[in-house]
């Protein structure tokens, strides 16, 4: 021990000013006296670079412009400048490669091409209200006979349906066959008054049987066989499916009471819901296409018919009237369906990956990779949301330039914790540092001159609480 006593005294103390400038001493203290006297904005001897800051390796936010402790004991760590990075945003963020890659970072192209807004929806299929028709007298009477008896059956325009008896239409009957004789007798009158009558009797005879729905045959009958006929047959109107029936054999009819209901199925309406920002991207007279869960792989093409001027009030949604030709009956109403509208948003814009954008609420960013490893955040303006979860660009990108696509969250608070650090010491002059250290100066301080401990022995200790012992 003395020799090495005496070795330190001829060569003089390991890390002293003296012994660097000489280049003697132990290599590992010097290389600590060295790193105690670095500050920040000079250059690390070990890295060559320009040194900004010391943070703790636990707390970034925790910073300091020399070497030191952390509040959890640990040494603090500098960080340096990079290379052009005076003249970048604070925001700008660099990473190397092997941390992209450990944070599954994805780069992906602004790309400019055809945007189209799809909405998909679901719709319930239903009766073409344009194509109902309903079965009723306009005279009362009784139903002799029915030939179509059941709900659901196909029936063609002309059918037969029901026989009806009525005392006022064989009344009618008669007096049209009154009037029919009259004008034969009175044909060869001398007297063209009398002629002429005896012609518009026999109108409006017939004219009240076509009233009361009799057919041209009906009546060409009448006038051939000279006799009226106790029932009269009632004839489908048009070609389709009975969806009503209140018709019975025997049963009393009352002038205007409905019999049947008939509904054309050629072709069928979809009642569709929508929200209302889907609304300025559907219009009248657009193509739709739909698909039905037990036709698997078919779709049926049809158009927008009608846009309601209102919204559902408890579901804020836009009802849409679509139509569908259904050769077949393949179509039947309350079938559920799932619906899809195609609309142009733009025949040429940018568009991007929703994925890619940060939507905070208020503002939407966007990483824009710069190369060797340097990433900007870059607020965008975006447009209508197109097919493939991909957004219209209005502001903010160019074409061709690389966005990232994935991991963004992080690069978003390292860009964060960056901008409000670089705030942090742009707020620390260096007026303020000297300030501090003026205050916290206490080399002028003796430990001699303010206590004196010379003659403090350990029997001056103090007792210890709850003691009886000196």
């Amino acid at each position: 021990m003395a020799v090495l006593i005496s070795i330190w005294w001829l060569i003089g103390w390991p890390g002293s000013k003296e012994v660097v400038q000489k280049g003697r001493g132990f290599p590992f203290i010097d290389t600590v006296a060295a790193e105690e006297d670095l500050k920040a904005g000079m250059v690390d001897p070990k890295t060559g670079k320009k040194i900004k800051y010391w943070a703790a390796p636990m707390d970034p936010k925790y910073i300091r412009n020399e070497p030191g402790k952390s509040p959890m004991g640990m040494d603090l760590v500098p960080v340096y400048e990079e290379e052009g990075e005076e003249k970048e945003p604070s925001s700008n963020i660099r990473i190397d490669p092997v941390t992209m890659q450990n944070m599954g970072v994805r780069l992906a192209k602004v790309a400019r091409k055809q945007l189209v807004k799809k909405i998909r929806t679901v719709g319930n299929v239903t009766y073409d209200e344009t194509r109902i028709y309903v079965v009723n007298t306009k005279f009362n009477g009784w139903i002799e006979r029915l030939y179509v008896d059941f709900v659901g059956a196909k029936v063609k325009k002309g059918q037969p349906l029901f026989d009806i008896y009525s005392p006022d239409l064989v009344t009618a009957q008669e007096e049209y066959l009154l009037a029919l004789q009259q004008s034969k007798s009175l044909s060869s009158s001398t007297y063209p008054s009398i002629r002429e009558g005896a012609e518009r009797l026999l109108n409006a005879s017939r004219t009240r049987l076509r009233y009361w729905d009799l057919t041209e045959k009906q009546i060409k009958r009448i006038e051939k066989t000279g006799k009226s006929q106790k029932t009269i047959t009632i004839h489908s109107p048009a070609t389709g499916v009975v969806t009503k029936k209140l018709a019975f054999r025997g049963h009393y009819v009352k002038a205007g009471m409905h019999q049947y209901e008939i509904a054309d199925l050629s072709t069928v309406w979809v009642d569709v819901d929508i929200y209302e920002y889907e609304l300025p991207w559907v219009y009248e007279g657009m193509e739709a296409d739909m698909e039905l869960t037990y036709i698997p792989g078919k779709r049926f093409h049809g158009k927008v018919l009608y846009i309601y001027p209102y919204l559902e009030p408890k579901t804020r949604t836009a009802k849409l009237r679509l139509q569908f030709a259904n050769p077949g009956y393949k179509l039947k109403p309350d079938m559920y369906a799932n619906i899809y509208l195609d609309s142009l948003v733009s025949k040429d814009s940018l568009v991007i990956p929703q994925e890619a954008v940060i939507d905070s609420g208020v503002r939407k960013v966007v990483f824009v990779y710069l190369g060797k490893g340097k990433f900007q955040p870059r607020e965008v303006e975006l447009g209508a949301e197109g097919e493939d979860n991909q957004f219209q660009v209005l502001d903010g990108l160019s074409e061709g330039e690389e966005i990232v696509v994935s991991a963004q969250f992080m690069l978003d608070s390292e860009s964060r914790l960056r901008e409000a650090i670089q705030k942090m010491l742009e707020i620390r002059s260096p007026a303020s540092q000297q300030d501090d250290a003026d205050d916290l100066d206490m080399s002028d301080m003796a430990m001699d001159d303010d206590m004196d401990m010379t003659d403090m022995t350990m029997d001056d200790a103090p007792k210890k609480a709850g003691t009886g012992k000196n």
